[in-house]
């Protein structure tokens, strides 16, 4: 197959992935009109649309979908070639990941696979762990690391527990609160709020019912990163998942608290079809956690 006939498979699953043209070419390093030709042209080869079109998005139809899989196939495959001849993965996989699991425990170790595997190119788009399951699940990322879901997950998918992250309190380091310890909670600061709806956000939730703790709603905001900068500026106060690569003791504009009931904990996984090209990658990403926590036991 030509070498460009794989370059429109491959923007294809960009396009199906960001639902719009216009945004699959930014990416992709295209113009849009581009874009929308070489997405024609592949239809017009298959003899299929692909897609359900409105005036401002595309969505993947059935015909979509079922190709999605087999189009994966063939560039795996494709990439593939002469790997034999190798002993490192090689390639490209799509991870999707919270922007705050880069600044955990998942960062460190994407930089360690990267070193160990140059031949691999792992992309990654951010994003909520809601929005990815639905893009595993139609192919259009290859898997995802995601908090553990609230709900049962489908049946083609799976989630392995990779690390996991203590629900801690964050308030501002003010001389005020200094001169308490979690008093802060008596006060009429405004409590900033992970978005209830995602799965981090049910966290949250069930860290305040646990502790019983009373809170005065203020914002909400679907990002940890801007609460965490919210709280350092005095906005109010949260509850977040303590980060593994943030060095929370030497902040000097946040206070970090052990609730002193029940500790929930924010548990970060590996998200995938059970059956998918990239498995051999996905594999390398659960082992090298695996050993990091058999290490952490023996010492």
């Amino acid at each position: 197959m030509p070498m460009s006939s794989i370059k429109i498979l491959k923007n294809f699953l960009v396009i199906a992935r960001h639902k719009s043209v216009a945004a699959a070419a930014r990416e992709i390093g295209l113009t849009a009109a581009a874009a929308g030709q070489q997405l024609q042209l592949l239809e017009n080869e298959i003899g299929l649309e692909l897609f359900d079109r409105t005036k401002r998005s595309l969505a993947l139809n059935n015909n979509g979908r079922s190709i999605i899989e087999p189009i994966q196939e063939i560039i795996a495959r494709y990439e593939s070639l002469g790997s034999n001849l190798k002993s490192e993965l090689s390639g490209t996989i799509v991870l999707g990941a919270l922007v705050s699991t880069l600044m955990g425990a998942f960062g460190k170790t994407l930089n360690e696979i990267k070193q160990s595997y140059p031949e691999l190119e792992i992309k990654l788009i951010a994003g909520l762990s809601s929005n990815f399951l639905d893009q595993v699940i139609e192919g259009t990322i290859d898997a995802a690391i995601v908090t553990e879901s609230p709900y049962a997950l489908p049946q083609n998918v799976q989630w392995t527990e990779l690390y996991k992250e203590p629900m801690i309190l964050i308030y501002p380091n003010t001389p005020s609160s200094r001169k308490k310890d979690l008093r802060i909670l008596d006060s009429h600061q405004p409590f900033i709020r992970f978005e209830r709806n995602s799965w981090t956000g049910h966290l949250v939730d069930q860290t305040i019912k646990f502790n019983k703790l009373v809170i005065e709603e203020g914002m909400e905001l679907n990002s940890v990163e801007a609460i965490i900068e919210l709280v350092r500026q005095g906005l109010g106060y949260s509850i977040v998942p303590k980060l593994a690569n943030i060095a929370w003791s030497n902040d000097r504009q946040l206070r970090i608290q052990e609730l002193p009931g029940k500790t929930i904990f924010r548990k970060v996984g590996l998200l995938e079809r059970k059956k998918h090209m990239r498995q051999n990658v996905t594999q390398v990403i659960k082992q090298h956690f695996l050993l990091s926590a058999t290490k952490k036991l023996k010492l």
